[in-house]
């Protein structure tokens, strides 16, 4: 008798506290990078945003890009998309949150029924009425070992990772419009480099046809320059398809048509943020405020709690069902004295064989844990490589700029030399066609170059996720939605 008062108050502590937990507690594992951003002389000039990260809105400067961007997150469908996923994530771990409470539910009802008179005993017919009223609680397990509640983390670790890839799809959305903006912005500047030079050069072949004409040139020199306006032709065209194509993508990317006035008149290489803050925190430590990195530590504090729900199963399961009301053959009578009713129906299940299932559940649990581990310290490393790739080519594309700027300047003044040689005499009219096609071939990796240095700081700004920490923008659609 004394060991029944004993565990009285130990059964009492285990249903007041909530009872135990049987996942393991988690911890973050450690990140598997250097701890510090790789140094040598493709970076050694590259500046890190991960101090400070500004919100989109601050970071961009052109208010036509803005706008643009703004739009996007209203009206991208794939934003859309994944604004219903954190919706459904978020219903249904209130579902599962529902289940760490007992359900109640109120019944009234009346029952009535007949006897005829030939079966009654007082040879007449009998109408009977029952009335009652129930307060009734449907089956409640107790949680003793956190099975339920580890299922609510899990629950709630899916809503967290739709978030974060809501985030993801968020950042995304609005690199590729900057990109894509600027993209349009440097194929409008091929565009125009095209045009001039195949008006340039059709003016060549004018004067080749009638130095020919007049004896003068050679038939190579009219066929090397025919050559030379096609090339530029077929240029001309290039460019112009690109303009279209970059012009539908961004289209397709804001998800709805926008004025033309929003589009670049051409590359402009201002439209960031370049004095920024160099990074003083380590690359774990950066890389932790990645969506993506947020929605991998989620999967793996599901994976977690997993086990816990899979241990759970080891154990007996309690479940208390009941209820208490009146129950009465006369309405008004109903919640008199002597009508209560109630019963009280606890139920105990104690697993003892189940053919290995529970093993089982317990081993592919375990073994999906170390799969969200490898698959964690994976992205990790990827967000190492990206935001390593996004600091060369930042450090670099400065200096590739610079001497392609170079060379498209000398290429010019060797095509202006070779025009003046022609004059005088002194060369033939196919070291100018070369001249020219050279200095073209330059001027287009000049423009090639600035993309790319515009590029760079939007690269390492999504990489280095940047803005990730905002909440993400509730589409236009979902408030119309809603307001109706």
């Amino acid at each position: 008798m004394r060991k029944t008062f004993c565990l009285l108050p130990l059964a009492s502590a285990l249903l007041l506290s909530g009872c135990i937990s049987l996942a393991p507690d988690f911890e973050r594992p450690e990140a598997p990078v250097e701890q510090a951003w790789p140094q040598n002389e493709a970076t050694q000039s590259a500046v890190l945003l991960t101090e400070g990260l500004q919100k989109w809105s601050e970071f961009f400067t052109d208010d036509r890009l803005k706008k643009l961007i703004e739009l996007g997150l209203q009206n991208n469908r794939s934003l859309r998309s994944a604004f219903y996923s954190v919706e459904q994530a978020r219903a249904q771990y209130s579902v599962s949150r529902a289940e760490l409470l007992p359900s109640v539910a109120l019944q009234a009802e009346e029952t009535a029924g007949r006897t005829p008179a030939s079966t009654s005993s007082g040879r007449r017919d009998i109408t009977s009425h029952t009335y009652s009223a129930t307060a009734a609680m449907a089956s409640y397990e107790l949680d003793l070992f956190g099975r339920v509640r580890n299922q609510n983390e899990q629950a709630l670790q899916a809503y967290f990772q739709t978030q974060a890839a809501q985030r993801t799809a968020q950042m995304t959305v609005i690199t590729e419009i900057a990109q894509t903006w600027l993209a349009l912005g440097a194929s409008k500047d091929l565009l125009k480099l095209a045009q001039e030079t195949y008006e340039s050069q059709s003016e060549s072949l004018k004067l080749i046809q009638q130095s020919y004409d007049l004896g003068a040139s050679s038939m190579l020199e009219v066929q090397q320059a025919l050559q030379t306006v096609a090339t530029a032709k077929a240029a001309q065209v290039q460019a112009l398809r690109s303009v279209s194509q970059y012009r539908n993508a961004l289209a397709t990317l804001v998800g709805t048509q926008f004025p033309t006035e929003l589009e670049p008149e051409g590359l402009k290489m201002d439209v960031t943020k370049t004095q920024v803050s160099v990074a003083s925190g380590i690359p774990s430590e950066v890389l932790l405020a990645r969506p993506d990195i947020a929605a991998a530590e989620a999967v793996l504090r599901s994976a977690n709690a997993n086990i816990g729900v899979a241990r759970a199963a080891f154990f007996p399961s309690i479940s208390l069902t009941g209820y208490a009301g009146a129950m009465s053959t006369e309405m008004n009578e109903l919640f008199n004295g002597g009508t209560h009713t109630w019963s009280f129906v606890p139920n105990i299940t104690l697993p003892i064989f189940t053919g290995g299932a529970n093993i089982a559940n317990l081993r592919a649990a375990k073994a999906n844990q170390k799969k969200a581990i490898a698959d964690y310290e994976l992205a990790i490393q990827t967000a190492f490589q990206e935001v390593a790739d996004a600091l060369a080519t930042e450090g670099t594309v400065s200096q590739e700029l610079a001497a392609q700027q170079q060379l498209a300047d000398a290429t010019a003044e060797t095509f202006r030399l070779s025009q003046e040689r022609y004059k005088n005499g002194a060369d033939s009219y196919l070291e100018v066609l070369d001249s020219q096609r050279a200095n073209f071939s330059a001027q287009q990796a000049v423009i090639s170059a600035q993309l790319s240095r515009a590029a760079s700081l939007v690269t390492l700004y999504k990489v280095l996720g940047g803005g990730s920490q905002l909440e993400p923008e509730e589409p236009a659609a979902v408030q119309t939605a809603d307001a109706k």
